[in-house]
């Protein structure tokens, strides 16, 4: 939990405002969490972009307007379906002392020898997801699929996480598979 982010208090809820917010690269927010009130405030877009495109799961550490650190995480990001701009986030307090479920983003490293060979990589997910205290989340994992040859698929039981993490995702899904042309072509036909 390193990155800070300014959650500064949001002063109108008219639409008209939070055009404007935008237009100076400001993305309405609200945060919510147990036990707290919701709060309207207001976020660096330049931040929240560089956050989502670094680890979008990330706990951060959100100082309010009125200098309280507050752990945070991103619950959801709502674009423009046209531009793809920012229009609002939700994130949700974080208590360090409780389990929580989380997504952690899948990053495979590597070329498999079945793709080398004339194979086709087939990705079915990219996050897996678990239980744990917040503090254990991690940021992301990297599996090296460079050993899979054609016709060999990597499951979500595969993945070793550390102890304390719990997947809750079906042990059994396809995370990741290599399939012969022919196989390709008689899936799309």
């Amino acid at each position: 939990m390193s990155k800070f982010i300014q959650l500064n208090k949001r002063t109108g809820e008219t639409k008209s405002h939070m055009n404007q917010a935008r237009k100076q690269g400001r993305i309405p927010a609200v945060l919510y969490g147990i036990g707290k009130d919701t709060l309207s405030v207001e976020v660096n877009e330049k931040e929240m972009l560089d956050i989502l495109k670094k680890n979008p799961r990330a706990i951060l550490q959100g100082n309010t307007s009125d200098e309280k650190v507050i752990p945070v995480i991103v619950q959801s990001v709502q674009r423009d379906a046209m531009s793809g701009n920012l229009l609002h986030i939700d994130f949700h307090h974080v208590n360090m002392t409780q389990i929580m479920d989380s997504k952690v983003t899948i990053q495979f490293s590597g070329e498999a020898i079945g793709v080398k060979s004339g194979g086709v990589l087939q990705i079915e997910i990219y996050e897996v997801e678990v239980r744990c205290m917040p503090g254990d989340l991690p940021t992301s994992m990297e599996v090296d699929i460079s050993g899979l040859d054609t016709g060999d698929k990597l499951l979500v039981s595969d993945l070793i996480f550390k102890d304390g993490i719990e997947v809750l995702t079906d042990a059994n899904t396809v995370m990741i598979q290599i399939k012969t042309v022919h196989d390709e072509v008689e899936a799309t036909a």
